[in-house]
């Protein structure tokens, strides 16, 4: 059980890496990325909510901005697949997935105009430090709901194993990130843009 749960995690892990992090550029935005969602993960004992705000502003800032900006979209030859044929199989959210995210989460601060109190679940604000930590609170639960959405979905058109997994992998990346694309930064000062050719088994 556990050793198959493992695999799984590996095999996700290395598709996520192989398929979607071959630019140099996007690996060391995420190595940003990885370090500021472990000051999240460290400042959430004492706030969720300013967790919430260093981990979307920051973290998801950087990490989705390599995606969207600096990843390769035309065909991939080093594995041989259209990017068309990426975003069908990937098992978390693709960049379609994540457009709708995104904007969900850009536009959620909006409620707090119509509904200061967000329908008595926040106490309203007074100033302006009080206003970003009730929007890091909805952001908070919308990081939530995210995961739970995707998990269950997966549920649904995977298995149970395939969700649990995929949560477990998306929780631990900030280590794994960090562990994979420490060296990110020396490939960009030897203008090293893209990875090389990898025959790497499915371990990273």
């Amino acid at each position: 059980m556990l050793k198959s749960f493992l695999r799984d995690l590996r095999e996700q892990r290395w598709d996520d890496h192989r398929y979607y992090h071959q630019s140099r550029i996007n690996q060391f935005l995420h190595l940003i990325s990885a370090m500021s969602f472990l000051v999240a993960y460290g400042v959430m004992f004492k706030s969720p909510a300013l967790a919430a705000l260093i981990g979307w502003v920051v973290s998801m800032g950087t990490r989705q901005s390599g995606h969207f900006f600096f990843e390769p979209k035309g065909y991939d030859h080093i594995n041989h697949a259209t990017h068309e044929y990426k975003e069908e199989i990937k098992v978390g959210y693709n960049l379609q997935r994540k457009v709708v995210l995104m904007a969900v989460w850009a536009s959620s601060p909006l409620l707090l105009i119509a509904q200061p109190d967000l329908f008595g679940l926040l106490t309203p604000h007074t100033d302006w430090k009080e206003l970003a930590l009730n929007v890091g609170w909805i952001w908070f639960w919308i990081g939530v709901g995210a995961l739970l959405f995707r998990m269950l979905t997966l549920f649904i058109i995977r298995d149970v194993r395939t969700g649990i997994v995929w949560v477990c992998k998306i929780l631990t990346d900030p280590f794994h990130d960090i562990m994979l694309y420490h060296h990110a930064p020396m490939h960009l000062l030897r203008r090293e843009w893209f990875e090389e050719p990898h025959e790497e088994e499915r371990t990273a």
